[in-house]
């Protein structure tokens, strides 16, 4: 298999010429580790490359030898590594076990080939650790790919592997989805597991799925993923028919609305609100009703709660890793931000958390019913297409806490509410910058809506198809 037939394909297409016999999974696996070859040295997407085991299983699991990468943080696989992108951990942790997550995506056939790039401990919206150095984006190679699943996303664009595991806790599968010119889906609090290590991962904000190339596999994998794993700590009410089922399905006539007002007081590129008004005349073509407006809440209140979950869960999880492995927080083994939210983090008192819990249910109560009157929220997914390398530094001292959490949420004002609010947000790669650069643009549905979200991204994905566009730096250029 060549390198240019073997990236035509996005992952339920390669798992049906394996099924077919027309080529074997061996052919597809070694295609794609020639692929890493190609491309991984000019992007650094792949971090670590994982010895592909021999597969096995159901030749029916839906995605059945397709070549897959896990991002370096949250999700573990028996027997590897995991850096979180920090020196702190590097080099001493290798799970004993198989997440959830990962237990599921074995079930549905994927073959593992690498672990992906991403920042320290997943706090950043660029892809650029002191640990394992930048990621570059596939499109412009001086450009980040977005974070935190940035390795992932370079690597999906690039053509290495169809899709990738990813996780957003404020953005990040939906940041690097739009930077990279990717279908990128934050499932509903709760739809897929995040145990056994967790119950709640980053008090709720986060959510582990995949970024792929197309709506039918970001669909298909929710559906070999998705339900909740023994002991986690509620249940919410399962999908009416497979997600599968909705790509194609009628979309009927949707009420949207347009919001180019994101938090932060965030300067939006010209670029980029006129890609978001030529979506929405798109939406009015295709008979959705459009209105102009926004949910309300106090965003002083989110804001409180978002950095006090941030900085406490990361405190967390340093001292945990340091507890284990001797090694003392400092900043040769953390980056100058991490080390200024991780004192921030561990300064927080238990009432702070609490009082946190409290305003983060005041801004839930406040935004839920805006998606009784409206079926879908359109928003860009972040202020302007892809950033320069070095522009998010999360090694500079002269941030602080508070400066760096500021100058990350600036950037994407418009997902990390969704993450507080547990709802389902995708970003679609429908519009193109005056750079050539991708532009993604966000849907956001009501609480276990993933339905809606999926029907819309098929419709949107058939009229305003991105399919023919590759970046610069492809396997198959």
């Amino acid at each position: 298999m060549k390198l240019d037939e073997y990236a035509r394909y996005d992952g339920l297409g390669l798992a049906a010429l394996v099924r077919s016999g027309e080529v074997s999974a061996g052919e597809v696996v070694e295609t794609a580790q020639k692929a890493i070859d190609a491309v991984n040295p000019t992007l650094n997407a792949v971090i670590g490359r994982i010895e592909p085991r021999a597969q096995a299983g159901d030749r029916n699991a839906p995605f059945f030898g397709v070549p897959f990468l896990i991002k370096d943080l949250a999700l573990h696989a028996e027997g590897v590594a995991c850096d979180m992108g920090s020196r702190l951990v590097a080099g001493s942790f290798v799970s004993p076990h198989d997440t959830d997550l990962m237990q599921r995506f074995k079930a549905a056939g994927v073959v593992t080939l690498g672990r992906t790039n991403t920042p320290e401990f997943g706090f950043c919206s660029t892809t650029e650790p002191v640990l394992h150095g930048p990621t570059r984006n596939p499109w412009d190679t001086g450009r980040s790919p977005g974070g935190s699943s940035g390795g992932s996303a370079a690597a999906v664009a690039a053509g290495i592997v169809p899709i990738a595991h990813a996780n957003d806790g404020g953005g990040s599968i939906r940041i690097p989805a739009a930077c990279c010119g990717l279908v990128g889906l934050k499932p509903t609090r709760g739809r897929t597991p995040p145990g056994p290590e967790v119950g709640q991962a980053l008090h709720g904000l986060g959510a582990e799925h995949v970024v792929s190339r197309t709506v039918r596999d970001c669909a298909s994998m929710l559906d070999a993923v998705q339900g909740p794993g023994v002991g986690d700590p509620f249940v919410i009410a399962p999908p009416l028919r497979r997600y599968a089922e909705e790509v194609g399905a009628p979309v009927g006539r949707l009420r949207v609305a347009v919001s180019l007002s994101g938090m932060m007081d965030a300067t939006i590129d010209d670029d980029i609100c006129g890609e978001v008004m030529r979506v929405v005349r798109h939406l009015e073509s295709l008979g959705h009703y459009v209105t102009e407006t926004s949910p309300a809440f106090d965003e002083t209140t989110f804001h409180t709660a978002n950095m006090t979950y941030w900085c406490g869960f990361l405190a967390a999880g340093v001292l945990g890793i340091a507890q284990s492995n001797g090694r003392k927080p400092s900043r040769e083994t953390l980056e100058a931000t991490t080390l200024a939210c991780y004192e921030y983090g561990a300064s927080l008192k238990l009432t702070d958390v609490e009082l946190a819990d409290m305003l983060a249910n005041t801004v839930c109560r406040a935004v839920a019913p805006f998606f009784n009157d409206y079926d879908v929220l359109l928003t860009p997914t972040a202020t302007g297409a892809a950033l320069p390398l070095g522009f998010t530094n999360a090694d500079d001292p002269k941030l602080g806490a508070k400066g760096w959490y500021e100058h990350l949420f600036r950037y994407a004002p418009f997902t990390a509410l969704y993450n507080m609010t547990g709802q389902p947000a995708i970003s679609l790669p429908l519009a193109i910058d005056a750079k050539g650069l991708p532009v993604g643009m966000q849907f956001v549905a009501r609480f276990g809506a993933e339905d809606i979200l999926l029907r819309l991204a098929a419709q949107l994905e058939q009229s305003l198809p991105w399919a023919g566009r590759r970046p610069g730096v492809h396997v198959a250029a």
